[in-house]
């Protein structure tokens, strides 16, 4: 059986990529999957949020990407039944430049999964804020995309650039790859900028928003400083409620697909 391979991607940063990420794998592997997160951002946060030392690690994601080290030797334990991660620290951001002239410099990612995904139901990749080669090799790997949106107006632009993006790379490299759906994050139902925003993308995007908004919360904030999930940190929290709403949704379009 082969994993589902799922991109969490947009260029701008700070709007929940990398909590949706874990928080994602996190209720995934209440439901008895078994998950493997990539960490493809340079900034390393996935790796942090899960508890990993980034200081002990030997290597490193992006040792996998420059062929120094076999993939299942790299894959690092959370401490966690079920949950593994390909880790990430600033050194991937050489990458970028590293993989220009390397044949099949698209795809190294995706070659490099084909030996363990026998291992894994659900490989979740964890992009850089860019649509540089990095994210490009996640969505040349990946069968589907989730989209994590901000409520602001600003978080809007770059929508459809992301979109273009990932239509050309269905065209041209990787025609398995669909957009699973928009996650609103951050959400204040108070404001009605946020109410506009959540509008918009509906006429923008009707058929792939998620009908979960994930809220402003501080518990979600706090949670990756102590290295956890939110749910394993506050799982009555509206946070925790919400993501496990979402993977309700997700499950339901993953077998749909």
């Amino acid at each position: 059986m082969k994993p589902r391979i799922i991109a969490v991607a947009n260029q701008k940063g700070g709007v929940g990529k990398t909590t949706s990420t874990v928080n994602i794998a996190a209720e995934l592997v209440a439901r008895g999957q078994r998950v493997l997160v990539i960490d493809l951002d340079p900034q390393g946060n996935a790796t942090t949020s899960l508890g990993i030392n980034k200081k002990a690690l030997k290597a490193t994601v992006y040792d996998v990407l420059l062929g120094n080290a076999p993939t299942e030797i790299v894959v690092t334990a959370t401490g966690r039944e079920q949950l593994q991660m390909l880790p990430a620290t600033v050194e991937l951001a050489g990458a970028e430049v590293e993989l220009v002239d390397e044949h099949r410099r698209e795809h190294r990612l995706r070659d490099a999964l084909a030996p363990i995904g026998s291992s894994f139901d659900t490989i979740i990749i964890d992009c850089p804020p860019s649509l540089g080669l990095l994210t490009l090799n996640a969505l040349c790997a990946a069968h589907g995309v989730i989209i994590p949106l901000q409520c602001e107006y600003l978080a809007l632009e770059g929508l459809a650039q992301l979109k273009n993006t990932i239509d050309l790379v269905r065209t041209s490299l990787n025609p398995d790859l669909n957009i699973l759906g928009v996650v609103m994050t951050m959400y204040d139902g108070r404001t009605n900028l946020a109410q506009q925003v959540v509008a918009e993308v509906r006429q923008y995007f009707p058929q792939r928003i998620f009908n979960t908004l994930v809220p402003r919360s501080i518990r979600l904030s706090e949670a990756p400083s102590h290295g956890q999930t939110i749910r394993e940190y506050d799982p009555a929290s509206k946070g925790a409620l919400a993501y496990s709403m979402l993977v309700d949704e997700l499950s339901r379009r993953l077998e749909a697909a």
